[in-house]
């Protein structure tokens, strides 16, 4: 089977990392898309983690399990480093879209990484808002 690659929100990753409702279907979609995903992807995986243990969701090995796993998927993603082009874009996305700053990275490394031309690009995201601005920016960004 070849796989393709799709940009992953780090929203997409955590259920790779650490059980949750919506683990099964990101599951099946990592066995299909290669993940590129933006620079500071694994310090919001990482902040995810840590969030889910205060919450009490991970105990202490499910933690120092989840984090391995977060760090040997990091091995194989390609990433899309910052620039000040990707930050401009980030800036004008705010203004087009009820995203957050980080959101707003995300979906500009997506558009860097396809080169302005989402069409048949598949975006994954567990994040309502980042997927809907994901859809009219032209991405496929099926709802998990």
């Amino acid at each position: 089977m070849t796989r393709h690659y799709a940009f992953w929100d780090a929203s997409a990753l955590v259920p790779l990392c650490a059980g949750q409702g919506t683990t099964p279907q990101f599951t099946a979609l990592s066995i299909r898309f290669e993940a590129v995903v933006w620079w500071a992807t694994p310090v919001e995986i990482a902040g995810a983690l840590a969030r889910l243990a205060r919450m009490s969701l991970l105990d202490r090995d499910q933690t120092i399990i989840a984090r391995g796993l977060a760090k040997r998927l990091a091995e194989s993603w390609s990433v899309i480093p910052p620039s000040e082009i990707l930050r401009t874009r980030a800036m004008e996305i705010v203004d087009h879209y009820d995203l957050r700053a980080g959101d707003s990275l995300q979906l500009a490394a997506a558009l860097e990484w396809c080169e302005s031309d989402p069409k048949g690009r598949v975006f994954l995201t567990a994040d309502k808002r980042l997927r809907d601005a994901a859809l009219l920016s032209g991405f496929d960004a099926p709802q998990v």
